[in-house]
């Protein structure tokens, strides 16, 4: 089998399973968010239920329109408190050691190796580069896991992405997916486990493997994973990981003889920096290809790029130099912590010296909500996970999606280009 075969047959308590059979599973822990939340507490009550299944399984997170935009966010959030409150959930969080869902579930160890965990919220599958089985679903669905403590699951057949060779210089996991997406389109991997592996991959730190499974969902994927190895377990004990435990935690990997759908092969030799064109996160282009597209704002940070590795590298690239005139930078550290240990390293002055505006953790600009927000016309380049038209504000404005690396370069010389060319 493979590892989201494996992961799959143990929760379902099963010695095997197969692509395409209908299981059900217990959850180790089920996520909703101030957008998709206030939806799911809603079905909730309708279905009758009264008490969630486990309060210590259940996570709560004010992070898309948060610090509170307007009247309905700040009544959603008040949702989200009241029935956190209510039911006993302790894994609420907003403002203060609180953050972006994607980053500070890692971050907080609430996610282990071999779990399988659901959230009301697409981007959900970041968590495969921890080894668990992690999926976006609907508020209904969330609803009716927080309820009975489990999902019924379409076991998915699984395709394979194995890196070899050395990454060229400025080429990072943001730009090992957008290629790999490019490669296979935005409905290459429909309702598919994507698994990454290979020697490049098994030589990535934990900030690349996250942003590379949480775009797995832009090439349609059900799921995207890594097996976890030294690198994942060296992750989870670090001591910043506030609550971390082993309980749970299993470690599984794909057997020699697994199947696949298909199995591709990417030498990193044959891949620069990436760079994903209007209207969709397929249309990429290497950084050597792109032209002359000015921009007027650039976003770095997001569920994606929000990781203290992500803004050491923007920081590196700003140091010293101005954000070009009438471009506008905004930094989004991706958690309360990552923002404070970035002040700690100089690295907020670092941006702010340079012309950057730094924000307090939240998905904000990314659909569009708040803290940047598009007019008709005109164009980012963000290193978000998704440029549909209309995504971060106007229909008639433009989204690139690119590294860290990238954005920071572009935000300097007010177009799109490389560091290289600084």
């Amino acid at each position: 089998m493979t590892i989201s075969e494996k992961i799959l047959a143990s929760a379902a308590g099963r010695d095997q399973v197969k692509p395409g059979e209908f299981i059900t599973c217990p959850l180790n822990l089920v996520l909703a968010n101030d957008i998709t939340g206030p939806i799911a507490l809603e079905e909730f009550s309708k279905m009758g239920a009264e008490k969630v299944f486990d309060p210590g399984k259940i996570v709560l997170v004010a992070d898309h329109a948060t610090p509170n935009k307007d009247i309905k966010a700040a009544t959603n959030t008040k949702l989200l408190r009241d029935f956190a409150h209510q039911q006993g959930i302790e894994q609420f969080y907003e403002g203060p050691g609180g953050g972006i869902e994607h980053i500070i579930l890692p971050e907080k160890g609430l996610v282990r190796p071999g779990q399988v965990v659901i959230g009301a919220d697409s981007h959900t599958c970041t968590y495969g580069a921890l080894g668990a089985f992690a999926t976006g679903v609907g508020s209904t669905d969330a609803a009716a896991a927080m309820a009975l403590g489990e999902c019924w699951f379409r076991v998915p057949e699984s395709l394979k992405f194995v890196f070899t060779g050395k990454p060229n210089k400025w080429v990072s996991g943001k730009d090992l997916i957008l290629y790999t997406i490019g490669q296979i389109g935005v409905d290459g991997a429909r309702y598919m486990a994507m698994e990454f592996a290979g020697p490049l991959i098994e030589n990535l730190p934990m900030a690349e493997r996250f942003t590379i499974c949480n775009m797995a969902i832009e090439a349609g994927a059900k799921s995207g994973i890594i097996a976890p190895d030294r690198t994942t377990l060296e992750w989870v004990s670090q001591e910043w990981v506030s609550q971390r435990t082993d309980k749970n935690a299993k470690v599984f990997s794909s057997d020699a003889n697994a199947e696949y759908a298909r199995v591709y092969e990417f030498n990193a030799d044959d891949i620069e920096p990436q760079v994903a064109f209007p209207h969709l996160p397929e249309n990429t282009r290497g950084i050597s290809e792109v032209g002359d597209i000015v921009i007027d704002q650039a976003v770095i940070g997001a569920c994606t790029n929000g990781w203290l590795e992500d803004l050491r590298v923007a920081a590196e690239i700003l140091r010293g130099r101005q954000v070009a005139e009438g471009v506008r930078c905004i930094v989004i550290p991706g958690s309360h912590q990552i923002h404070l240990q970035a002040t700690k390293e100089g690295l907020v002055e670092t941006f702010l010296e340079a012309g950057c505006l730094v924000s307090t953790p939240t998905c904000g600009p990314c659909l569009g909500m708040h803290m940047g927000v598009l007019a008709a016309g005109e164009r980012a380049i963000a290193t978000t996970n998704r440029n549909f038209v209309g995504r971060m504000g106007h229909p008639d404005s433009e989204i690139y999606l690119a590294s860290p690396a990238i954005a920071a370069a572009s935000a300097i010389m007010g177009k799109i280009c490389s560091p290289e060319e600084l």
